[in-house]
């Protein structure tokens, strides 16, 4: 039986307004990442669920974290045929690496957890600490910060064990990094800034109106920020000259960045469950 034709109007325009609000996620959603002109981008690694953290260690081997909570998070190893190999199980949202102590030092957000110093394939406490995410180190300090209410930028001395509190009061500290020359920066993911720490006085507003800033990496390059954005996520440069470079957009929850060589980067993409090289263009291509 035929619907009348003010029920089939109805339905038309009902159809019309439907098809765009379902269309737009799925652009979102399916849309491919891009980079600015520049840049350029290739998958290094794929397939790698809950990917978070990287870091190199001494001898240049790449370790990856997986995310995932309740002690079933993990870290990779990367072997030098590009295969992966579990080299650290039973954590709980590990979710920072860095270089440190003739090892890698290993970050647990998910509540109250030791931070581990994986060296080989063994693992060592060196204290416990409460829903740390970004965690770097200047060659003798480490920096970490926790992600909750209240939070707080810390920083651990191995020479004596002692940990002091540089800032408290943060809204979901979620990334640190440290400068060559000494700066030391942090994001607020729910607040979406970047400060510039100040050892006396109020930290300095760097970089404001992000959407969800996540991790950051001083570089010779400048300070790199990327988004952790379930859709529409960017990777930001903020450059030496103090311009904000958009070079990579449409990202699915970035992760960690990391630099192999001048121009030359690691990003893990925790929505594509991928791990990205980014490198700037020669001139001219």
């Amino acid at each position: 039986m035929q619907l009348p034709l003010r029920y089939r109007r109805l339905l038309a325009c009902c159809l019309v307004l439907l098809v765009p609000g379902l269309a737009y996620p799925a652009w979102r959603h399916f849309y491919p990442a891009s980079s600015s002109p520049g840049w350029e981008y290739r998958a290094v690694q794929t397939g790698i669920d809950r990917v978070s953290a990287l870091a190199l260690d001494a001898q240049g081997r790449l370790y990856i974290s997986q995310e995932f909570a309740d002690g079933k998070g993990t870290i990779l190893r990367q072997n030098s045929d590009g295969s992966l190999s579990g080299v650290l199980n039973g954590l709980s949202k590990p979710d920072g690496l860095a270089l440190f102590a003739n090892g890698v030092a290993v970050s647990q957000e998910g509540g109250a957890q030791p931070l581990l110093l994986l060296q080989g394939d063994q693992a060592k406490p060196l204290f416990v600490s409460d829903n740390v995410e970004g965690i770097v180190s200047d060659g003798h300090y480490l920096y970490l910060i926790e992600d909750k209410q209240q939070g707080r930028l810390l920083r651990y001395d191995p020479s004596n064990g002692e940990v002091v509190t540089l800032r408290a009061g943060l809204d979901e500290g979620e990334a640190v990094t440290v400068c060559a020359d000494g700066r030391l920066f942090y994001s607020e993911k729910n607040k979406g800034w970047v400060k510039q720490w100040q050892p006396s006085g109020e930290d300095s507003l760097v970089q404001a109106n992000l959407n969800q800033p996540g991790f950051l990496l001083c570089s010779a390059d400048g300070l790199w920020i990327s988004e952790d954005s379930t859709h529409m996520a960017r990777l930001l440069l903020l450059d030496t000259a103090g311009q904000l470079q958009v070079v990579m957009q449409h990202l699915r929850s970035a992760q960690t960045i990391i630099a192999l060589a001048p121009g030359r980067y690691l990003l893990a993409e925790q929505g594509r469950k991928r791990i990205l090289e980014l490198q700037r263009r020669p001139l001219g291509i």
